[in-house]
């Protein structure tokens, strides 16, 4: 091939030291176009090296059941493949669809009458949304020319930072107790006249434990300031777990103070990823969350949410999951999770020299070596060797573990695993990488 070669341009085999590179080997078709059938091939081959989550060797990124449920998320979202649901008077189904998720949303977390919320794209946009609104309420109530702040622990979510260094807010991390906890008396000295918003976790995702939601609930009222739940992870495992009778901490609005919350309908509700809440206590603050132009020639565009153009498929899914299973539906995964979740805490203690950190309020597990001669981090590269995705926790030197119902029949292999690759260490000495990445 000449340099003028777009394909050469790319890059050859060297690329993938020595492999011939995907890329490279398929771009011809930017030229012609290429067949369905090999190009599906094609997209089968590239998955057959990620790891097997229908086998339950992710513990995170994926929540799955059985295919059956899968299938009607699945078809539910072609059937909207093409909507639009920014078009909402071109598709007022998914408006409707989008109404009807977030007044079941709003009655799941204990909501008040008046209340209100919107249908969003995942957590880092709820979280983002809660933001925006809470600082253009602050700007309208308090002073535009001050720069806010947001106050939270430091277990609290990164789409924080993110939002915050989008929206020009800092960002006040205070430091958790010996409980894991945020420490509320420090959270609460670090409020002053900038404060926008303070911040509970309902759980972290680092340790798996909710913050004081009440005790900061009660702080936030007495010094006047917005209070957001962030129950992205567990907001909708929480309320079924707690039906079939395992303890979880109060976290929604029926704490007093409680102004927004934000839960993923992607993870613990099964749900097509796209999905997620951001729920107020009234729709008087959910006026400053929307968008609105008018300074170009087309007419006024206005967005509820941030992005623009939104897959209806999402909308639709969650739509159609939700009413498929229902309450007891969500209640009969809510117990697999938590089942298997204390199979694997029992499992884990059950091994010499490995120790469960606790308290762990939900579905996280996170373990670590207390014996010399096994660093965990070794361990977790045998896992890998077995075929596991390892989650690693950097603070302590732990190994992660989020669990869901598609785990509750690898437990016992998991362990089994597990075991004989704490014995490897043992025997070798073997020290292993440190993964900083979260995810």
């Amino acid at each position: 091939m000449s340099k003028s070669d777009p394909v050469s341009d790319i890059g050859g085999a060297e690329e993938l030291g020595g492999r011939p590179s995907i890329v490279s080997a398929r771009m011809p078709w930017i030229h012609d176009g290429r067949p369905w059938e090999d190009i599906r091939a094609d997209l089968i081959a590239l998955k057959s090296e990620d790891y097997d989550w229908r086998g339950g060797r992710i513990p995170i990124y994926v929540y799955y059941d059985d295919d059956e449920l899968l299938s009607v998320s699945r078809e539910a979202y072609n059937l909207y493949f093409s909507e639009n649901a920014l078009g909402r008077n071109a598709f007022p189904s998914l408006v409707r669809m989008e109404e009807d998720l977030v007044k079941w949303s709003l009655a799941l977390f204990n909501a008040p009458a008046g209340a209100d919320g919107s249908f969003t794209s995942g957590g880092t946009e709820s979280i983002f949304l809660a933001l925006k609104t809470a600082r253009t309420q602050f700007r309208a109530t308090v002073s535009k020319s001050i720069r806010p702040a947001v106050v939270l622990p430091r277990t609290a979510h990164p789409a924080f930072d993110k939002a915050a260094y989008c929206l020009e807010i800092d960002v006040v991390r205070v430091d958790v107790g010996t409980d894991l906890r945020v420490d509320v008396d420090r959270l609460e000295a670090a409020i002053d006249d900038r404060t926008l918003m303070v911040v509970g976790s309902a759980p972290c995702y680092p340790y798996g434990v909710y913050d004081s939601i009440s005790t900061l609930g009660k702080i936030a009222r007495a010094r006047g300031v917005w209070f957001h739940v962030d129950a992205c992870l567990g907001g909708f495992l929480a309320p079924f777990a707690r039906d079939e009778g395992f303890s979880v901490p109060e976290f929604d609005f029926s704490i007093p103070g409680v102004t927004s919350l934000s839960a993923d309908l992607h993870k613990h509700g099964f749900c097509a990823r796209g999905s997620s809440v951001v729920l107020y206590r009234s729709a008087s603050i959910k006026v400053h969350q929307a968008f609105r132009f008018d300074d170009w020639p087309r007419g006024t565009y206005s967005t509820e949410t941030f992005l623009g153009s939104r897959p209806g498929g999402s909308v639709a899914s969650a739509w159609a999951v939700s009413q498929y299973l229902g309450r007891a539906g969500y209640r009969r995964l809510a117990r697999k999770t938590m089942e298997a979740k204390l199979r694997l805490v029992r499992g884990v203690e059950s091994i010499t020299g490995l120790q469960v950190l606790y308290p762990s309020d939900l579905s996280i597990v996170l373990y670590r070596s207390v014996d010399s001669c096994v660093d965990i981090n070794a361990v977790g590269d045998c896992l890998t060797e077995q075929g596991w995705f390892v989650g690693r926790s950097r603070e302590p030197m732990a190994l992660h573990f989020a669990v869901n119902a598609v785990h509750a029949p690898v437990v016992e292999r998991y362990l089994s695993d597990l075991e004989r690759s704490v014995k490897q260490v043992r025997a070798s000495g073997k020290t292993g990488r440190r993964n900083d990445l979260t995810y």
